[in-house]
């Protein structure tokens, strides 16, 4: 089943460490380049700049916004890694398999990518939301 295709925000990638500070921003809730800093330090020998110009590129990219309380930048995540990752799956979806949600699942159990464990799970999240959705179909 072929989707209309939509047009998908599309953000310039991560790079590993750019990962590394979101991952601490998505940790941490709002927090200051310090404190991000501090959570990237303890995988990473980095300078409290380069977390501040990653911080700086991070918020160019659209990944994060910045408030200012007092004197210090307070960072947060324009979005959840769940949404960024959903956004991304469908940005593949319409640039690969041709819109096709269909095409990506076929491709995915073909490759083998998923365990039985992981298929047998997905298979039951979908079969939940179905019926979910099929309960506010008919309640509407």
């Amino acid at each position: 089943m072929k989707r209309r295709q939509r047009k998908v925000v599309v953000r310039a990638p991560l790079s590993n460490l750019e990962h590394e500070v979101m991952d601490a921003v998505w940790k941490s809730g709002p927090c200051t380049a310090e404190a991000a800093h501090h959570a990237v330090s303890r995988r990473r020998d980095l300078k409290d700049a380069t977390t501040r110009t990653i911080l700086r590129r991070l918020e160019q990219k659209g990944y994060v916004q910045h408030d200012v309380v007092g004197r210090a930048y307070v960072y947060r995540a324009v979005e959840a890694p769940r949404s960024l990752a959903a956004r991304a799956v469908r940005q593949i979806i319409d640039r690969l398999c041709h819109g096709s949600v269909d095409e990506l699942m076929s491709g995915i159990v073909e490759a083998e990518v998923l365990s039985a464990a992981e298929l047998d799970a997905l298979e039951s999240s979908v079969k939940a939301r179905a019926k979910a959705a099929r309960r506010t179909k008919k309640d509407a």
